[in-house]
This record gives C-alpha cells, structure tokens and sequence, in this order.
C-alpha cells in the first residue's frame, strides 16, 4: 500500500549519501533511506517503515541550520500516522519490471 500525506504536499524521507571509491578505483555515489519503527498506520502493513521528515526538519536535516545529534536523532521517529494515508493497490506493484503510473491507483480491497 502507497501512503501520502492527506493535503498531496511533498513527503521527504531522511536519506544519507555518500561518494566512495571502489575496490576497483571507481567513485560510487550511493544513498540509503533511514528507516524506523512504524506508526499504527504502517504496522498493518511492515515491521518498519521510512523517516518521514516534515518541512520544519528539513534545514536542520539538510545541514542549512543549526542541529546537534541530539536533536537529528529526533528526527528519526514514526511520523505520526493521523498525518498520513494508505490505500491498497495492485500485486503488481511487487515484480520489479512493473513501471508505470497505474502502480498507485487504487483497488479495492477484498
């Protein structure tokens, strides 16, 4: 199930990135989205789901304002799931060569 936040606004997940060389002298560029514990509304569905990050975190999260470890481990809670929705949508969703926006529509739940 694709969820969203209800108004249709932006939804930011908390990523690190990082440039690298590899063994075989080549620079990776590689990035992870940081997970957490799930709210009531994705516990239905994982045993974990992203940091969302709301607009007020993002200068801190983004290095543009001031944030010491304290306050950026605070940022990695369960965002609130009264903020969110979810809808279920097609199996199709879980074979990789799947790409297209009917995706996310909706189906009903049976």
């Amino acid at each position: 199930m694709p969820s969203r936040l209800p108004n249709r606004g932006l939804m930011a997940l908390a990523g690190l990135w990082e440039n690298w060389r590899s063994p075989a002298g080549q620079w990776v560029r590689s990035f992870a989205i940081i997970t957490t514990t799930p709210n009531e509304l994705c516990a239905e569905l994982h045993n974990r789901m992203p940091v969302v990050l709301g607009p007020e975190t993002w200068p801190a999260w983004l290095g543009d304002g001031p944030a010491d470890a304290r306050q950026l481990r605070a940022m990695l809670a369960p965002y609130p799931s009264e903020e969110m929705i979810c809808w279920p949508v097609s199996q199709r969703v879980g074979n990789v060569n799947n790409n297209d926006p009917s995706l996310i529509e909706p189906i009903s739940a049976q």
